[in-house]
């Protein structure tokens, strides 16, 4: 995800550049333009608006981050929600195993989606 995250560093005077620098960076443009197309055709129609005005797969990336997740104030809580509720998840007498699995599951990916590191056995 190098061109997502870190986006492409354009120098202010490419004259100076060198042929390999300047084919590096024509490279990465086209890297970054690829990585934008395929944001943009990955999420719905609905979404499409927010993102059809980003100009580079950052910028893309980074709207669609913030729809998502929120401000850091607002992962925090959702996190502390979420740990909440995975140590107090209890299996209901009318679940089955295969049911009661699928909302571990469930849970502990929307925990690691938000950064969250969970170990396989517990201390």
């Amino acid at each position: 995800m190098g061109v997502v995250e870190e986006g492409v560093y354009l120098p202010e005077d490419s004259s100076t550049s060198s042929s390999a620098e300047k084919g590096k960076l024509k490279n990465k443009k086209a890297k970054d333009s690829e990585a934008l197309y395929y944001i943009q055709t990955a999420v719905a129609d609905h979404i499409f608006p927010r993102i059809s005005v980003a100009t580079s797969a950052k910028e893309a990336w980074s709207i669609l981050q913030k729809e998502y997740q929120g401000s850091a104030k607002v992962r925090i809580i959702k996190l502390q929600t979420l740990r909440r509720d995975f140590e107090n998840m209890k299996m209901k007498d009318s679940e089955t195993i295969d049911e009661y699995y699928t909302k571990v599951r469930e849970l502990v990916n929307q925990l690691k989606a938000y950064g969250e590191d969970i170990p396989e056995k517990r201390s």
